[in-house]
């Protein structure tokens, strides 16, 4: 029925320890924090490398995670690791989110299990809305030996952490008790059943209140003598479901639900002889339940179709010698069983079962259900595919590069439950009123029930009938449902349209956003910069002095180093072996090349530069661009190097996209402030720069004061910066830190996604307002009729589905946003 996880690494930030068989020192790019750096590769016995001095502290935005590392799992691989970089998360907490100052959630995030506790999870059936969740929940904490126990309603999953050697049995009994079903285990999808008729599909659903409004119309078209034992028949019929479920959530911890009021209700309308009454009161509380299932139905649309983008089956490419020969075998496995380094193949208009490396040299892929952009991208070969991903023109075989449970897809999904338990201040207000506002109810509908006929002599009849409209009233469901449905429908809206939003506490901060901070490389650039210019200074041949800087440089994934080893490559040069690499704190790199101790700094840190070249570093500057300095120890400069990073293509519409909506604009970032006032004059915003990660974290600080700041960025040395915004958004092509670290993402990694999430978080937070203000203006208007004899239990009830089924639709006109 169950099983268990291992590991469940998704919870914290990724720590993974270097391999001892290839002693390498780090490389860092970043002297204030070298442990964030990314690490080296193809190169041995080389110190520290410091890129700060190149006047960027900003790691490569486009790096994927090595093989075997861990990032953000969705679950654990049976399988040992075997990870090779060793990463800082720095200011970074337990799972990444944001200390800000808000009332603590009541339902705390799923945290890690401790050693040798065990943890199941199920797929839940027959959830209508958020309560139900927590109905679930308080009765599967009264089973004894549970850890903890959390029902993730965006996936209708329930995750139970059990106490070593109990079994799960109990588990599944608590929730049945409680009117739920369970449905195995997970594993990330709901299995699937045997095909049924769409007829009997319908009858299986909608039984209840069909046979109820049959019998009552069959009562209601009868004479009174035969009708009125007909009611009462359809009543009894329509309350047995009602009051049992009832009774299970009362011994489950729940006594004040929807059920409770609704059998009190009917029961008293069958005592006053109302039976025409009690059994319609029942039928608009069954459509009511319905309406309630297909509006989490549909808010759930975006995710239950994320979760069929990955295929069941994978087609496996194997290599087997047959004596001196090697032939290829093709095998049809299960997708959870492909591993780092299989070879697969698929047809044209298949989807890619993991996150795999394409082998051929060219290939064209439909990435639209994830980053939502309709055009398919083209790939080349090393180029990494998102499973999901739709081969678009022919067969392609490609490297699968993802653990099972790893892939793409279910690191979003991860994140979407996540997001569950970060919802926003005002839903948790709704939850914590809601919680006493039914009890209040029940004692102001009893107390109307006795005081006027015991103090004033008033008919018990009369009394009774308006405490039991009363009662309908108290019921909160169209006020409970209010936030969490227009919260759900806003984030399945942004996830069908490539931007990842961690739940309802983000949504309503990211609504309050009046400025925007973005970082430079890799944000409002490409993260891609190209060795534009190269000046020799001492007369030797171009060539020879950039095999000189590219020997230093070499190993490096910093996106200016790799510019220059790109561009000695491009020219087909040798690179001679560079040995005792070593950080010049604050400065730059150097190292030794035949002997010769060479350097790479930037300009400021070398005093002894003529008048004519500061003058040509302030005019390259002044284009924006980096320029770094090589310079053998003792010597005159040896060559000026000046790179520059091009600028989003869609980065200029996007800040005039912002600005339109009222934000501000800045530009916080590492690189010179010639460079930075360039980029930044050129897409006409404010500009910060020569910042370390702890000078973003003061901007951002100081911003803050007077501002509500969302900063967006991609690398590990934004993340802090991110935690202390109002808001972190990271790019989608980023680091797996920035990725953790905030609250939203942009998976389609377009700078145009933030003006639309932004509009959707404003659209959705004006929803809840209006939400809010029907389920109270209703319950206002119909107490007072009710309490004045106007209205009657019927129309009560009526009065209560009504505001669920208005609240309900307008929250899922989210999901039509673009």
């Amino acid at each position: 029925m169950s099983k268990t996880c291992c590991n469940h690494s998704q919870a914290a930030p990724i720590k993974a320890v270097s391999k001892a068989a290839t002693p390498q020192a780090e490389h860092s790019h970043d002297s204030h924090c070298c442990d964030n750096a990314a690490p080296v590769t193809g190169s041995t016995n080389q110190a520290p490398h410091d890129h700060q001095a190149h006047g960027e502290n900003d790691p490569p935005g486009d790096e994927e995670p090595p093989r075997g590392s861990c990032s953000d799992r969705a679950c654990c691989s049976d399988q040992p690791q075997a990870p090779d970089h060793a990463h800082d998360h720095g200011h970074q907490d337990a799972h990444g989110h944001h200390d800000h100052d808000e009332a603590p959630d009541e339902r705390a995030p799923l945290h890690e299990p401790e050693q040798n506790v065990s943890r199941h999870s199920w797929q839940v059936l027959g959830m209508d809305c958020p309560s139900c969740a927590r109905k679930i929940e308080t009765a599967v904490s009264r089973v004894p030996g549970v850890q903890q126990a959390r029902v993730l309603f965006a996936t209708e999953k329930l995750v139970v952490d059990l106490a070593p050697g109990l079994s799960p049995d109990p588990i599944t009994a608590a929730v049945l008790a409680a009117g739920f079903r369970l449905k195995g285990e997970t594993g990330g999808k709901a299995a699937d059943g045997q095909p049924r008729s769409p007829w009997l599909t319908l009858l299986g659903k909608y039984w209840q209140p069909l046979s109820l409004a049959a019998l009552m119309l069959v009562a209601a078209l009868l004479p009174a003598q035969f009708g009125q034992p007909l009611f009462t028949l359809a009543t009894l019929w329509g309350l047995w479901p009602v009051a049992r479920k009832a009774w299970a959530l009362t011994k489950s911890g729940s006594p004040f639900a929807i059920e409770t009021l609704m059998t009190v209700a009917a029961l008293g309308a069958l005592f006053l002889g109302e039976t025409a009454e009690a059994a319609m009161v029942l039928l608009l509380f069954m459509l009511g339940e319905h309406l309630e299932a297909y509006a989490a139905g549909r808010a759930r649309a975006g995710v239950t179709a994320l979760m069929a983008l990955v295929p069941d089956k994978a087609l496996r490419i194997r290599t087997v010698l047959q004596g001196q020969a090697q032939s290829e075998v093709r095998e049809e496995v299960a997708a959870d069983e492909l591993r780092p380094g299989d070879i697969i193949e698929i047809a044209p208009g298949a989807r890619l079962p993991a996150d795999a490396r394409l082998l051929d040299a060219l290939g064209a892929f439909d990435e639209s259900a994830l980053t939502g952009e309709s055009i398919p991208v083209e790939r080349r070969q090393g180029d990494k595919v998102a499973a999901g991903s739709l081969a678009a023109d022919r067969v392609l075989r490609l490297e699968v590069v993802s653990e099972p449970g790893n892939n793409a897809i279910d690191r979003i999904l991860h994140l979407i439950e996540e997001a569950e338990s970060q919802r926003a201040p005002i839903e948790r207000f709704i939850d914590r009123f809601s919680r006493w506002y039914t009890p209040a109810m029940m004692l102001v509908a009893l107390l109307v029930m006795l005081v006027p006929p015991l103090a004033f002599g008033q008919s018990w009849d009369e009394w009774i009938y308006r405490a039991l409209a009363l009662l309908l009233i108290g019921c909160p469901c169209a006020l409970v449902i209010s936030t969490p449905a227009a919260v759900t429908s806003a984030l399945a809206a942004a996830t069908r349209q490539g931007a990842l939003i961690k739940g309802g506490a983000a949504l309503e901060r990211l609504a309050h956003v009046d400025t925007v901070a973005f970082d430079k490389t890799g944000t409002l650039t490409l993260g891609k910069p190209q060795l534009t210019e190269l000046t020799s200074l001492d007369g030797r041949p171009e060539a020879e002095l950039l095999a000189l800087a590219a020997a230093i440089e070499q190993g490096s994934h910093h996106p200016l180093a790799r510019a220059v080893v790109a561009a000695a490559k491009e020219q087909g040069l040798r690179l001679a072996e560079a040995r005792d690499l070593r950080a010049l704190p604050g400065m730059g790199v150097e190292g030794r090349i035949d002997g010769a101790l060479w350097q790479l700094l930037a300009p400021s840190r070398i005093p002894s530069l003529d008048e004519a070249i500061n003058q040509r570093v302030s005019r390259l500057e002044a284009q924006g661009k980096t320029v770094v300095v090589l310079v053998q120890a003792g010597a005159a400069p040896a060559a000026l190097l000046a790179l520059r990073d091009q600028i989003r293509p869609e980065a200029a519409a996007a800040l005039q996209e912002l600005h339109s909506l009222g934000l501000q604009s800045i530009m916080l970032t590492g690189d010179n402030p010639r460079a930075a006032e360039a980029i930044a004059t050129e897409l006409g915003m404010g500009w910060r720069a020569s910042l370390l990660p702890e000078g973003k974290v003061e901007e951002i600080a100081k911003l803050a004061e007077h501002r509500k700041v969302a900063m967006i960025g991609d690398g590990i040395n934004d993340a802090p910066a991110m935690k202390r915004a109002s808001i972190g958004i990271a790019m989608g092509g980023g680091t797996d830190v920035a990725l953790e670290t905030a609250d939203a993402a942009l998976t389609h990694n377009q700078l145009g996604g933030i003006a639309a999430m932004i509009r959707l978080s404003r659209a959705a937070l004006a929803n809840i307002h209006q939400n809010i203000a029907l389920a109270l203006g209703l319950k206002a208007i119909f107490l007072v009729t009710s309490l004045l004899g106007i209205t009657g239990l019927w129309i009560a009830v009526l009065a209560d589905t009504g505001a669920t089924a208005l609240v309900t639709a307008n929250a899922l006109r989210l999901l039509r946003k673009r």
